[in-house]
């Protein structure tokens, strides 16, 4: 559940960490069947792929499905977040991005926080990333890329596009870097692609330049991605907040559970919260 000191110094020196088969084949089933429950649910929630019916993404599962209300605070996720931001964490953000078999759309080179700064006015990049994987990923089926040690470069874009992809959220192709600027830090920075099966868990810095491309393989690649947040660094919009589903109301700090998701969802004591 904790961190060693030299893994602490791998996530700072790059920017993410791949913690492999962190969750065994029965979470990861269970997180499977509650994201195809997730799905079926209408809604602004879930963006479809462009042009087609298949699911890009969904957000706020959390909210909705026990499973992902009880990962989120799985001390497997939440311990190591504690250890490198801070005891007092909240979800800011929660989405799993889907890339269907046989065509799943690619995500844009970008930064998390460029998009969260712009549109929520967050102060700081005080969050963790952390990221399930619910399907094996390998170099065929779109896995993310990352620039390793990017997130010391500060933002290197820091505007959205006027004509935006999407209404529903800040999808990548709005922030995404330019060519040269790619070009600069792939040249200074290389790019490394974790994988590995389904329960393996990447750890990642808001700020690292990240991107993946489209999954031509007939396997899918499902990627549930908690965004934790520092309570003393909230969202300061100065209009109208972005939909809920989007960026979470809810900054009480989490504690972790007593014991894996799976089975605080099944024992006597009934950890996890009540979900709608």
């Amino acid at each position: 559940m904790r961190l060693t000191q030299e893994q602490t110094s791998l996530y700072q020196e790059n920017g993410f960490l791949l913690l492999e088969s962190a969750l065994g084949d029965d979470a990861v089933a269970r997180l499977r069947e509650a994201f195809d429950r997730d799905c079926q649910v209408p809604g602004p929630q879930r963006v479809s792929e462009e042009g087609r019916a298949e699911v890009r993404a969904v957000y706020a599962s959390h909210l909705r499905q026990p499973e992902y209300a009880g990962l989120i605070r799985d001390p497997r996720l939440l311990v190591p977040v504690q250890q490198l931001l801070t005891d007092d964490v909240y979800i800011y953000q929660f989405k799993i991005n889907a890339k269907p078999a046989f065509g799943g759309e690619k995500w844009s080179w970008h930064q998390d926080y460029a998009a969260w700064q712009i549109a929520d006015n967050l102060p700081a990049p005080r969050q963790v990333n952390v990221a399930v994987f619910l399907d094996d990923v390998d170099e065929f089926n779109g896995p993310v890329i990352f620039l390793p040690g990017s997130h010391r470069s500060g933002l290197i874009s820091k505007s959205r596009k006027t004509a935006a992809k999407s209404a529903q959220h800040i999808d990548p192709d709005d922030i995404a870097l330019t060519e040269d600027q790619l070009t600069g830090l792939v040249s200074e920075r290389g790019m490394t692609s974790p994988k590995g099966r389904a329960g393996s868990i990447v750890l990642f810095s808001p700020e690292i330049v990240h991107g993946s491309a489209p999954n031509m393989s007939p396997f899918p690649r499902r990627l549930a991605i908690m965004t934790y947040n520092d309570i003393t660094n909230l969202p300061c919009w100065a209009d109208e907040p972005r939909p809920e589903y989007v960026v979470c109301r809810d900054t009480k700090p989490l504690r972790a559970l007593d014991a894996p998701f799976l089975d605080a969802l099944e024992g006597p004591q009934h950890e996890v919260p009540y979900v709608a």
